[in-house]
């Protein structure tokens, strides 16, 4: 599937922007925010000093963050704005916020957005991987080829992570989409078919062979869309955001969606720290 992106490399904007991420031309644009991992610290005494115990813990939305450190929530809003300069938000009360998880969408999210893509083109899908991290090249960071059926053993998720040989083997012929990256690198990508209604289910990944190993869902799908290229996902690796490109309707419906954390944006909107033109620097509002 090298050549399935062919269609979005001719409408790929500038880099930084809504359209260097998700492409040009489409009727409408929305960038979904990915939630912040939160947890609440107890400072106790265990008689040799002063040491942290986990109290709680919960994903942020960047609504809530933002009231709480005085911020501004607009469509092109920052983490690095809402944060200190490591990421992280810490509150008097105890919690600790960040960092962001960029170019992964959660597949909770994901699968909240599944009934409103369904709507919309066709249920069949082409799924574009990010392969930096070397999920699928065999030799990465923990990937293995294992048997399926009976073999596989009765875990689930399985005891050690499964990429498919098909997978494996694409990425070896090279079958690669390349996009536009920062200062003239190239992002590859490796694109699999797939089903839509697929991503319904938060865990796909694991019966999908694609490297889900234990409680960690990722590699997350950079890229997705139909055939009829209708619309567009796209989580950029750098950014803390995913961008839904598609006609009116679906990004009215996203942005209405209670589940979703989502403003509407624009093809030529900046997505950079630069582009929160709202808030300075957490360090200035001190």
């Amino acid at each position: 599937m090298g050549a399935a992106g062919a269609w979005l490399r001719g409408r790929i904007g500038a880099w930084a922007t809504v359209g260097g991420v998700a492409g040009t031309g489409f009727e409408a644009y929305a960038r979904v925010l990915h939630p912040v991992p939160g947890r609440r610290l107890s400072w106790d005494d265990d008689g040799r000093g002063m040491v942290p115990r986990v109290v709680d813990e919960r994903e942020w939305a960047w609504g809530e963050v933002a009231s709480a450190v005085g911020a501004v929530m607009h469509p092109l809003v920052q983490w690095r704005r809402l944060a200190d300069e490591n990421g992280f938000v810490r509150l008097d009360d105890g919690w600790e916020v960040g960092q962001t998880r960029d170019g992964w969408l959660d597949p909770v999210l994901w699968a909240a957005l599944v009934p409103h893509l369904a709507r919309v083109g066709a249920p069949e899908v082409t799924l574009g991987f990010w392969i930096g991290r070397g999920d699928f090249d065999g030799g990465g960071r923990h990937v293995t080829v294992a048997l399926a059926g009976d073999d596989a053993g009765a875990g689930f998720p399985p005891a050690l992570p499964e990429v498919s040989a098909d997978a494996l083997e694409a990425r070896a012929r090279g079958e690669l989409l390349v996009l536009p990256g920062q200062e003239g690198t190239g992002r590859e990508h490796l694109m699999m078919a797939g089903a839509l209604a697929d991503l319904a289910d938060p865990d796909w990944g694991y019966r999908a062979a694609i490297g889900w190993w234990g409680p960690f869902r990722d590699p997350a799908p950079q890229l997705a869309w139909p055939a009829d290229h209708a619309w567009l996902v796209a989580s950029e690796i750098d950014w803390d955001s995913t961008i839904v490109a598609g006609s009116r309707a679906l990004v009215d419906a996203v942005l209405a969606d209670p589940a979703v954390e989502a403003f509407e944006v624009g093809p030529d909107d900046d997505l950079s720290w630069d582009g929160d033109t709202v808030n300075p620097p957490r360090a200035e509002r001190s």
